[in-house]
Parts: C-alpha cells; sequence; structure tokens
C-alpha cells in the first residue's frame, strides 16, 4: 500500500472525525468522509496504547493495511480506523471479517448503492 493513499497530518484526521458519520461495534470505529479532489481513497489507522506493546500495536496496523489493500473503495473516500483495545483478542479473518462490515456499513466500498 502505497503512502499517497494514507491521511497523515492531524488537521486532515479531524476534519474527517469533524463530519461525525461513523460506524462502529465493540472492536473497531470508522469515521469516513467524501473528498471529490482526491484521486484515490485515503485512510488513516489508531491503535491506542491501551491495545498493547508497539509490536502488537504495529502488527495490528498491517492487518488492517493489508485488509484495506485487498478491499475495492471508492475514489472519493476518506476514511480514520480507531482500534479498540478488545480487538487484540481477534484472529486476522475475525478482524477482516468486522472491517469490510463496518466498509459497507459506511458505504465507501465500490458497487454498493449510496
Amino acid at each position: 500500500m502505497e503512502k499517497a493513499y494514507r491521511v497523515k497530518k492531524s488537521a486532515e484526521i479531524e476534519r474527517i472525525m469533524s463530519r461525525k458519520a461513523s460506524v462502529g461495534d465493540g472492536y473497531f470505529v470508522v469515521y469516513k468522509d467524501e473528498n471529490k479532489e482526491s484521486e484515490h481513497f485515503r485512510f488513516a489507522i489508531s491503535v491506542p496504547k491501551k491495545y498493547g506493546t508497539a509490536v502488537e500495536r504495529n502488527l495490528m496496523k498491517r492487518r488492517i493495511r493489508e485488509i484495506v489493500r485487498h478491499a475495492a473503495f471508492l475514489e472519493s473516500s476518506e476514511f480514520f480506523i480507531i482500534v479498540k483495545p478488545k480487538a487484540a483478542d481477534l484472529s486476522f479473518e475475525e478482524i477482516s471479517t468486522r472491517l469490510l462490515q463496518l466498509f459497507a456499513r459506511a458505504k465507501i466500498l465500490k458497487g454498493q448503492n449510496q
């Protein structure tokens, strides 16, 4: 996944969160926004220190990036994924299933009726 697909600046993350368009479950929260000027989707991930050690947090981020890499998103979407500490108990398949369900509920996947 190229870095051009990532939202890095705090101001951009705050803008996405300020829209208050979010979906979530007990493990993840996905905030979404639309950016018509962007030529592709962009995303950011936040894993809090309560989740675990740096090794565990980085593993979760790598897993989420891999799930995002294989999903087909709308070009104009920007989203911010927050991982809750409870997600540490999930396997890769469970993480993938839950995130794809949240993306579908947020209507940021291609092929969905808006």
